[in-house]
């Protein structure tokens, strides 16, 4: 039976083969998810995931992550943590570790500090940029002109004497697209099991302590070995909503084939509606192996590499109308 890994389309080759390596040197399911993950958190180039990922609306990095292993259904998940370079990891400690599956904030950034998970700041010169230059252009309408990062600690106070109210603030930054997807890993090892993981940022410039599917079970991330595993990138309020990890993998465990399932709930999906230009890619895999993605807009890929192979095959996602 052969082991592979299927991940969305824009994560970098060398970091689906560090788990590819893993798995061909016998690693479980897990440890590959994980590794693919962290390559991913450590990407300065990617400004949606970890290190270098774009901020909240005032200038905090925020990360949320969850990892679910499909044979017991024991997950683990963080959101909103800051301070810590890799999200995933701290999950999976809340999985194996504790009598929970999320912590948010100030839990666990305590919890990552106590299991000495790796701390680190989160934003380089290049992710400060694109903030800045989308701030000034959404508030020069009240006078908030921000030259410099070292102006950023008096933001809070300097947006209140403005009287900004800040939800219009984010309403007017998230209008426009900054950076790349969620990272989400789907990993099937040689004994047939599954674990998914996926890790991000989140949406650039949301309101500080919003949280989106990834660290949700059955929104963003769902994983059982008796019938699959999916994960999800876009709009993570949508898939809250719809449930629409969960729904896919209970439309397998119902009979439905890999494609009926992903087509079904895209298609269900679509009949919400959302005001930021909402989109969605669905990527599955069934029990057997088989792997398919599914998206609300035409364009969304996805790649996917097994151990007996040298390289990555990359796939268009079915637009689902």
């Amino acid at each position: 039976m052969s082991a592979l890994i299927l991940v969305n389309g824009e994560v970098r080759d060398d970091c689906i083969q560090a788990g590819i390596e893993a798995l061909r040197q016998g690693a479980p399911a897990i440890d590959a998810a994980e590794i693919v993950a962290r390559e991913v958190e450590s990407d300065v180039k990617d400004h949606s995931v970890g290190f270098s990922g774009l901020p909240n609306i005032l200038g905090e990095v925020e990360l949320d992550a969850s990892i679910m292993d499909g044979a017991t259904l024991a997950s683990g998940a963080v959101s909103a943590l800051k301070g810590y370079l890799h999200p995933i990891s701290v999950a999976r400690q809340v999985m194996e570790r504790l009598p929970h599956v999320l912590l948010s904030d100030a839990g666990a950034a305590r919890f990552a500090a106590e299991i000495k998970a790796e701390a680190g700041d989160l934003l380089d010169d290049e992710a400060k940029a694109i903030y800045l230059k989308r701030l000034n252009a959404v508030g020069k309408d009240w006078g908030l002109e921000i030259r410099d990062w070292s102006e950023i600690p008096n933001l809070q106070s300097l947006i209140s004497s403005l009287k900004i109210p800040l939800s219009e603030l984010v309403v007017r930054a998230m209008r426009y697209h900054e950076g790349g997807d969620t990272m989400n890993v789907i990993v099937r090892d040689a004994t047939g099991h599954i674990v998914s993981a996926v890790t991000t940022s989140g949406v650039a410039w949301k309101y500080p302590g919003r949280i989106g599917d990834s660290p949700n079970i059955g929104a963003g991330n769902y994983a059982d070995d008796r019938y699959g595993a999916a994960a999800c990138t876009g709009v993570g309020e949508l898939t809250i909503r719809h449930g629409t990890c969960i729904r896919a993998v209970l439309g397998m465990s119902h009979g439905r084939d890999i494609d009926q399932a992903g087509r079904e709930t895209i298609h269900d999906l679509r009949r919400l509606s959302d005001p930021i230009n909402a989109w969605i890619r669905l990527l599955l895999i069934d029990r057997n192996g088989k792997v398919g993605g599914y998206c609300t807009r035409a364009g969304a890929t996805l790649k996917v590499q097994t151990t007996e192979h040298d390289a990555p095959e990359i796939a268009t996602c079915e637009h689902v109308i």
